[in-house]
């Protein structure tokens, strides 16, 4: 709590004398070592996209997105023209960097310059993505840009409350859980609680160094298998 109070003796926020507002997200790629994350292009991905995500055992990746898989590469492909086009949601392709492959989508959403905040979203990963080290270090990209490039001061993450794996990863990934927004939304006709996560700037030095140290090939063995986890590379408790 600030302890700043002003002549009413009322308590109030940090002064930011200094604040201006940032500027909105490139289309520019992010590069790594596992991935590049590039800017949605129609054209060039639809039909890797679409081979990625028919790659699923299953269509359960879907439920909690805001649409369906689609029955064609072609209908896939209108779709993300229009996607390529938006502003906000920023869509992004998750590429394989020794081929070019591309392996799942994320956004940047709901982009605030004036008070400095972003969030991350409309993330889908295809099978050959989940769980692997290209996609903590797409995340870490993302991140990277909006802090440390651009300068936002709050990052967040949100998902429906019952999308366990999601809420696990935001938690892996560093995001500090702040509550539930209840009947926040219908999504496909159901009512959605939403499930809110943030990551400040304050905390972000702390999120990046267990980043460099999760990434850093020291920390896989031989097979790939990480040797210690992010948490406890953030120095958290297990």
């Amino acid at each position: 709590m600030s302890a700043r109070v002003n002549a009413f003796g009322q308590p109030i926020g940090p002064a930011l004398p200094d604040w201006t507002p940032r500027q909105r997200p490139p289309r520019a790629p992010m590069e790594g070592r596992f991935c590049r994350v590039v800017p949605l292009d129609a054209e060039a991905h639809a039909a890797g996209l679409f081979a990625a995500y028919r790659a699923a055992p299953d269509r359960s990746g879907w439920t909690y997105l805001g649409d369906e898989m689609p029955e064609s590469e072609a209908a896939y492909r209108t779709r993300l023209e229009t996607q390529a086009q938006s502003q906000d949601p920023l869509f992004h392709t998750i590429l394989d960097p020794a081929t070019d492959a591309p392996l799942g989508i994320a956004s940047y959403l709901r982009i605030d310059p004036g008070n400095g905040v972003i969030e991350v979203g409309h993330l889908h990963f295809g099978p050959a993505l989940q769980r692997s080290p290209a996609s903590t270090e797409a995340m870490a990209l993302m991140m990277a840009r909006a802090f440390d490039e651009l300068g936002y001061r709050r990052y967040e993450w949100k998902c429906d409350s019952l999308n366990a794996p999601s809420r696990a990863a935001a938690l892996r990934l560093g995001f500090t859980f702040e509550g539930i927004f209840r009947n926040a939304t219908v999504v496909k006709g159901r009512s959605r609680d939403t499930a809110w996560f943030s990551i400040t700037d304050a905390d972000w030095p702390r999120v990046r160094a267990g980043f460099a140290a999760w990434l850093d090939p020291a920390n896989f063995d031989g097979d790939g298998r990480q040797r210690r986890g992010l948490a406890e590379l953030r120095g958290e408790p297990n």
